[in-house]
């Protein structure tokens, strides 16, 4: 079972952590009282599963003296449940613009003169569990994007599409139409066609003589390797924008031959580097 705790200052992006949390398989309880937690991770170290990834958001609407969540915590590790307390934050320039933007009243406003005095209350208040956090991320200059990338790094589980952004690889004829959920769209059009061998016309790119008779003047192996710098360099910046999945089409005239070929040797090639790899062949079933 995992359990990680949300908190921080207000306006940090709390709320929308434990959003991205929730797409993660994480079930997200906000602000949940202290000495409930450890009960919570009885229920779920007991259960079937349901509630083996737990995310809670807690923060100064619970109050000022964080030993009810000390404790709580020690209670987890004597339970042997794994815990990890995220702290966000963000300039104080940066929350103040947020406020102002969104015109929402501070939690603390009420017992200061300003808002830039509600957030240094914050700090002081926040600043026991600060000290005993062991991830951080601060939002100042952070897009939604990126937000989630860093959360998707930090908590997805490796080997799956949450963990790493999921690449799909599909084929397609240009006759039929482009794809509408392609990233990406490369043409193979230029490379010799077996549609024009007699014995090859029947068979697919997934035929090895097909795949032998595309690959056999060198253009297709050089346009792989082309195609791999730019696609092999993309990947990771697609991912920390916060990408989760990442559509590559490959489009010759039918969508048999060609382009199915080269898709699947490029998914090979993408899967040998680590990456998560669907791949599909839109147009095989057609004439």
């Amino acid at each position: 079972m995992e359990f990680v705790i949300i908190s921080g200052m207000s306006g940090a992006g709390k709320s929308k952590a434990a959003s991205f949390m929730e797409d993660m398989d994480y079930f997200c309880v906000d602000n949940l009282p202290a000495p409930l937690i450890p009960k919570f991770a009885e229920l779920g170290m007991a259960g079937s599963g349901e509630y083996d990834r737990v995310a809670l958001v807690t923060d100064v609407r619970g109050g000022t003296n964080f030993d009810g969540l000390f404790h709580a915590l020690d209670a987890l590790e004597a339970m042997r449940c794994p815990c990890h307390i995220l702290f966000m934050d963000a300039a104080d320039e940066t929350i103040i613009k947020r406020y102002k933007e969104t015109r929402r009243a501070h939690p603390l406003a009420e017992e200061t003169e300003s808002l830039e005095g509600a957030i240094a209350l914050e700090r002081q208040m926040l600043a026991p569990l600060r000290g005993r956090a062991d991830k951080m991320i601060d939002t100042t200059n952070l897009s939604t994007a990126k937000l989630k990338g860093i959360l998707r790094q930090m908590f997805g589980r490796a080997g799956t599409a949450e963990g790493r952004m999921e690449v799909r690889v599909t084929s397609f004829g240009f006759k039929h139409g482009v794809p509408m959920e392609a990233d990406l769209i490369f043409d193979v059009r230029f490379l010799p066609n077996p549609y024009y061998v007699a014995e090859l016309r029947p068979l697919t790119g997934l035929d090895a003589g097909v795949r032998d008779y595309v690959f056999q003047n060198g253009q297709a192996g050089e346009f792989l390797n082309r195609l791999w710098d730019l696609v092999g360099w993309l990947l990771p910046r697609y991912e920390e924008e916060g990408k989760t999945s990442l559509v590559v089409s490959i489009g010759c005239t039918g969508g048999h031959h060609r382009s199915v070929a080269i898709a699947h040797a490029l998914g090979e090639r993408i899967k040998e580097r680590g990456w998560p790899v669907a791949e599909s062949h839109r147009d095989l079933g057609r004439a």
